[in-house]
């Protein structure tokens, strides 16, 4: 049986950053398939680089990241954990978590040995300087399409699916 963990990632405290922990809590209001979990890591990097250690066939990174697109465009990628010099090298932060650098951290104690897929969603507001929690409308409005996109891929890794990634990312766009 395939083990795959779908890890939401980002600060509440932080606007859009809550991404990833609403696509949890949206994907958790349904049962999973045998073997698959979704969890909110929140920004507890220290516990994600040790779940990457687990024996996963593929984790699935959910999370706010910024690649220049419109607000809430959701985007799905194929980061390579067996190469480590591809990524910047980026200090810890207790108040946020990045996924590159919990990466790294779990390359540091042993190595990456699964599959790795991000969900991410391009955020429009990151902080919030009156103290209101929540996404914005746009970031808010991708979380079921995330989830969506998350359980088709999720889908397709199990082994009696035949989707590609390439048709998922060609769905997410409809």
């Amino acid at each position: 049986m395939k083990k795959i963990l779908i890890a939401g990632i980002g600060n509440i405290f932080y606007g859009d950053d809550a991404f990833g922990c609403e696509v949890i809590r949206h994907l958790n209001r349904q049962p999973l398939p045998t073997g698959v979990s979704a969890i909110d890591f929140g920004i507890r990097s220290y516990d994600l680089a040790c779940a990457l250690m687990e024996d996963y066939d593929a984790v699935i990174l959910v999370d706010a990241a910024g690649r220049g697109e419109k607000p809430g465009t959701v985007y799905l990628m194929e980061p390579e954990a067996s190469r480590p010099d591809q990524f910047e090298r980026v200090t810890v932060d207790a108040h946020a978590m990045n996924p590159v650098s919990v990466i790294q951290m779990a390359q540091s104690f042993g190595g990456v040995n699964t599959k790795l897929y991000l969900v991410g969603c391009e955020p429009a507001v990151l902080e919030s300087h009156n103290g209101e929690m929540g996404l914005s409308p746009e970031i808010l409005a991708a979380v079921p399409k995330a989830a969506e996109l998350t359980t088709l891929l999720v889908k397709e890794l199990l082994p009696h699916q035949e989707k590609t990634v390439t048709n998922l990312q060609a769905a997410v766009k409809e």
